[in-house]
């Protein structure tokens, strides 16, 4: 498996997400405008905070670990029966907390407990969602990127096909659960492809919990987590604080840029996934991972560029085919958003060298410290600027975050090439 390769297959998730993805969008935006579309990304933030912890926060522990010990089957068989065990019981316990406590996690999410329902459904469905994730990583760490590719396209269809009769039907409520059930349902088709693989036998999940294993899980645990409390979890934040200082549509405009800005990317994100991070967690010499670092630059950031200069002038007809009239004003938020995603996917490649390579500390820190100046720079800007400070302050952050990310790898990317020449 190759970049190149990889971002084919990458691509064909892409196309199928962002296709599915806006297709959705634009049924929501009809049939429950801006603010519908501020709930229901208030919705998927949660989503991905909830199955972070319900399979213990292990899916890029197990994408790194399946790829080092790639031809160490007895390895694997510890590493894929600890990382069930542990999706188990962490999705039981998360999925108890949903069922109990559905009206104060709607509070909280949308400000009100009209939707408690479709996340007691969450909870009873969670360890689906929580086994089709682990399974998912699996196929990843052992480069099936072609059944990689189907188990993610099929998803897609599936929730495009969810959301489209549970919104027509049922508007906003339905648009909730079409999220909440859809994966839930791909979990049996990635069972079913991942038990045709030749590697494929039940030994491999049938083990007690390695200790060692899980000690090992617990590092990449520990990083996911802070994700899932940081960045999912600074939207939410800025979004109510828009919410509350200009107004919910402002929010629904905003929502529909991040949209926008998530779907084109998702080539880009899905390579470094697919592909990088494997790459990176199976290479031990640091003029390997440097060459791979410029690669990718030379390779991903060219892409990022032409996305950009496209999106930006064709800004209007993407918000009247994505969007509808009434989202006009979100052309304001283009220039700065895409800005931004520059500088997000150069700190990006070379912020997977700290997953890679279980920089924990470093990692903890990037992650806390730049969410956390996102809100505060989006709170702040937004006073002078509007709604459109928010998006400036997503360029200044990873602005900011890129300079970091250069100042912690200047050795492995400057200083030795110096010195060997």
């Amino acid at each position: 498996m190759n970049l190149l390769k990889t971002s084919f297959f990458s691509a064909i998730i892409a196309f199928i997400r962002v296709s599915t993805g806006f297709i959705s969008g634009k049924v929501i935006a009809m049939l429950t405008g801006p603010a519908g579309v501020a709930l229901i990304g208030a919705f998927s933030n949660f989503i991905t905070i909830v199955l972070t912890f319900a399979n213990g926060a292990i899916n890029t522990g197990v994408v790194k670990y399946t790829a080092e010990y790639e031809k160490d089957h007895e390895s694997l068989k510890s590493l894929f029966s600890t990382a069930f065990r542990i999706s188990i019981y962490c999705s039981a316990f998360i999925g108890v907390i949903l069922l109990l406590f559905g009206n104060l996690f709607s509070k909280w999410i949308f400000v009100t407990d009209l939707y408690g329902n479709p996340i007691r459904v969450l909870g009873g469905t969670i360890i689906l969602y929580s086994l089709n994730s682990l399974m998912i990583s699996i196929l990843n760490g052992k480069k099936e990127i072609k059944k990689y590719t189907l188990v993610n396209t099929t998803g897609s269809i599936i929730g495009l096909i969810f959301t489209l009769i549970l919104v027509y039907f049922f508007k906003v409520e339905g648009a909730l659960y079409a999220l909440v059930l859809s994966q839930s349902i791909v979990f049996f088709i990635t069972l079913f492809l991942i038990t045709k693989s030749d590697w494929f036998s039940w030994s491999y999940f049938n083990r007690a919990l390695d200790r060692a294993i899980a000690i090992k899980l617990s590092h990449y645990s520990l990083m996911a987590i802070v994700s899932a409390a940081t960045i999912p979890v600074s939207q939410i934040l800025l979004r109510n604080i828009i919410i509350t200082n200009i107004g919910v549509d402002s929010a629904g405009f905003w929502q529909g840029m991040m949209r926008i800005s998530d779907g084109y990317l998702m080539i880009i994100t899905t390579s470094l996934s697919t592909y990088y991070l494997p790459k990176l967690s199976s290479i031990k010499e640091e003029e390997e991972i440097r060459d791979e670092v410029f690669k990718s630059f030379k390779i991903i950031m060219p892409l990022v560029v032409l996305g950009c200069v496209t999106i930006y002038f064709l800004r209007y007809i993407i918000i009247s085919i994505l969007f509808t009239k009434s989202f006009i004003a979100m052309q304001s938020l283009f220039f700065w958003q895409l800005l931004g995603d520059f500088f997000k996917i150069a700190s990006w490649i070379l912020g997977y060298i700290m997953i890679a390579k279980s920089m924990t500390k470093y990692f903890l820190i990037t992650e806390i410290f730049f969410s956390a100046n996102y809100v505060f720079l989006g709170w702040l800007l937004m006073k002078y600027y509007n709604i459109e400070g928010v998006t400036i302050a997503f360029a200044l952050n990873y602005l900011l975050c890129l300079f970091f990310m250069i100042y912690v790898f200047r050795k492995l990317l400057f200083l030795k090439r110096v010195t060997k020449n």
